[in-house]
């Protein structure tokens, strides 16, 4: 008879900082409490010690580490060959906007016919800012009748400078480009202290398919080893944060507070990038329509080259983990979360 394999001493998570169920349940200490009776540690990648391979939060080259996180690298490592699945999906509208200098007379997508937009360019594994840009510019251009065709990319190095789109933002400032595409709670901040206006809110858009982009839809991806050996521990995992998104749903100033902290922002910034109603929107599943929104997502990387090789969403997602997740709420339900302080 063959045993089953022992437990790991420790499951990894990493999320990005957005807002996500991962970072709730991890705030509030859920995810070390519901294995701490198992004498398995719960740790942060982010929060690890420098010999921790923070890499893998692109990668995924780290069995047992659960991520919540933009979809770019996720594809990205699907498609080099790793060996992970996804089991849920979120859609959490974050502030996506075009800005442009004050004075540009430029104010709607049409507007950006033949100017010249910025694609920065980061000397990394998975130049997912890039993807962001292109994207965020497809999407506005896209609500127009317009294409990338339609205007002038200029490559913008962005190593060396600090901030998120701070090269970029400079790159405005300067007169070396039109327009700039930026997203989330930094990115109000930064686009109030460069004195940039805004051409193009793509959150107003009527169609979701224009706001398709790294966050949009957020995945939650495992390694398929975990699955494979402790497929109840990722039951128990999503559990948790099936159970946070339900928490946060009726604990909206709280979950300010966490997105403070998880994305560094200040109040401004985070009122500014999440409207009302975040809080209702954290709970991950797989319906047809976030699945389809994600393919066309990796067909835009595809050919835009950032996937070597395909990436076939309806097979790459695993439900089962997620359906039983729920099934495990419902059926063992856990004590009751506590209430927000």
């Amino acid at each position: 008879m063959t045993s089953a394999p022992a437990l790991p001493a420790t499951l990894w998570f990493t999320r990005c900082p957005v807002p996500t169920a991962t970072g709730i349940a991890a705030d509030r200490q859920w995810l070390t409490d519901e294995f701490a009776p198992d004498g398995i540690t719960v740790r942060s990648l982010q929060d690890a010690e420098p010999d921790a391979d923070r890499e893998a939060h692109f990668t995924h080259a780290l069995p047992g580490l659960f991520r919540e996180g933009g979809n770019v690298p996720a594809l990205w490592a699907r498609s080099r060959g790793e060996r992970t699945r996804l089991i849920g999906l979120t859609w959490i509208e974050e502030r996506q906007v075009v800005l442009v200098a004050p004075g540009s007379g430029i104010r709607s997508a049409d507007d950006l016919r033949g100017r010249r937009i910025a694609l920065p360019v980061h000397r990394i594994a998975i130049d997912f800012w890039r993807a962001m840009a292109l994207r965020g510019f497809e999407g506005a251009l896209a609500s127009a009748g317009l294409g990338l065709a339609d205007t002038a990319p200029v490559d913008v190095p962005a190593d060396g400078h600090p901030g998120q789109w701070a090269a970029e933002l400079a790159a405005l400032r300067r007169g070396d480009v039109d327009a700039v595409y930026v997203k989330g709670a930094l990115a109000v901040e930064a686009a109030r202290r460069s004195g940039a206006e805004v051409a193009v809110e793509l959150d107003d858009l009527p169609d979701r398919r224009f706001r398709i982009n790294n966050g949009t839809p957020r995945p939650i991806t495992v390694h398929q080893d975990l699955l494979d050996e402790h497929p109840a521990l990722v039951d128990r995992f999503l559990a948790v944060l099936l159970r946070a998104a339900d928490w946060a749903a009726k604990s909206p100033a709280e979950v300010d507070r966490i997105l403070g902290a998880e994305t560094g922002a200040g109040a401004e910034g985070v009122a500014g990038a999440y409207r009302p109603g975040t809080h209702l929107t954290l709970h991950p599943d797989l319906s047809p329509e976030r699945l389809a929104l994600l393919a066309e997502q990796e067909s835009a990387l595809r050919a835009h080259g950032f996937l070597p090789e395909p990436v076939p969403v309806s097979a790459w997602a695993d439900p089962e983990p997620l359906r039983r997740a729920a099934a495990l709420n419902d059926t063992h339900p856990k004590s009751p979360l506590p209430d927000a302080p």
